[in-house]
Order: C-alpha cells, then sequence, then structure tokens
C-alpha cells in the first residue's frame, strides 16, 4: 500500500471530523467518472475543505472542477461556463475576485444556474451581496448539508423547467 502526503493529510483531516464513511472512489469496483454526473465548480482556498467537499460530492455522483482562488474559478468560466451545472463558491478566497464576484460571472453568462455560497464570517453580507435564488452555508457545516444544498437548488431549476 501506498501512502502519499497528501493521503495521510486527508486521512487526518477525517479522522479528526468524525468521518468515517468509505469514499466510493476508494471502492475499485466503481469507475473512475461518472460520464451521467452533473457538473460543479467548486471553488475553495483552504486546501482540506476543498478535499472533503469535492469527496463528498463525487460520493454524491457529481463531477467535480476545483479551483483555489477567484482567478482560477474564472479562468474556467471562461474557458466553458455551459459546462458547469451549478457553483459551489466559498466567499472569501484570497486575492482577486471573490466567490460574490465569480457567482455574479457566472450568472452574467447562466441566469438560472444554482450557486452555494460558504462561509465562515461573511454570512451578512448575503442578503446585498449574494445572487438571487442561491443558499448560504455557513461555516462550520455538516458535509451532508452541502449535497443537500446543491441537490435542491438543481431540482429547483429542472421542476422549473418542466
Amino acid at each position: 500500500m501506498k501512502l502519499t502526503l497528501s493521503g495521510a493529510i486527508e486521512s487526518a483531516f477525517l479522522c479528526v471530523v468524525g468521518i468515517t464513511k468509505k469514499s466510493k472512489r476508494d471502492d475499485p469496483m466503481t469507475p473512475a467518472e461518472n460520464t451521467n454526473a452533473i457538473p460543479l465548480l467548486l471553488v475553495e482556498d483552504h486546501a482540506l475543505l476543498n478535499l472533503e467537499m469535492e469527496r463528498e460530492l463525487t460520493d454524491a455522483g457529481y463531477t467535480i472542477v476545483t479551483a483555489t482562488d477567484g482567478a482560477k474559478a474564472l479562468a474556467e468560466l471562461n474557458m466553458d461556463s455551459n459546462k458547469f451545472k451549478g457553483l459551489i463558491t466559498d466567499v472569501n478566497i484570497g486575492k482577486g475576485p471573490s466567490g460574490w464576484d465569480v457567482a455574479r460571472r457566472l450568472r452574467e453568462r447562466m441566469p438560472n444556474v444554482p450557486v452555494v455560497y460558504i462561509t465562515g464570517d461573511n454570512a451578512s453580507e448575503w442578503t446585498s451581496r449574494g445572487v438571487p435564488n442561491s443558499i448560504l452555508l455557513q461555516k462550520p457545516f455538516a458535509p451532508g448539508q452541502l449535497t443537500t444544498a446543491i441537490s435542491q437548488l438543481l431540482n429547483r431549476i429542472s421542476s422549473d423547467i418542466v
């Protein structure tokens, strides 16, 4: 068995937060890529949170593209914003564009795309800076809350289309 440093850090983090479930990505019988999965852009500058959220969302059946700051997120959107069916973004993502900015830019191109904001200290700004029909999760939150939030928004969008 080969243990990488990132694997050790991720395992330690998962133990600290009390997450013991096995990831579907760890199952050799599970395909590495679900071709029917809904693609989401995940923007988070803290590596351990990024890993945990990516794992949770992948286990829920989503395909995840990650960005660690606003500039990288905007670069992903500039390549092909239409490929993303949802955005999950931290509000404070380092220097450059904020999560608020990334969501507004995506909504300019795709007005109905679901947006979930996550923040530890900017929740009070959501009503004035957040895009309409979005959800804000205050850190810390349970991993399942993230999956529930994005799923609710995606279901709302698909029921509005039908």
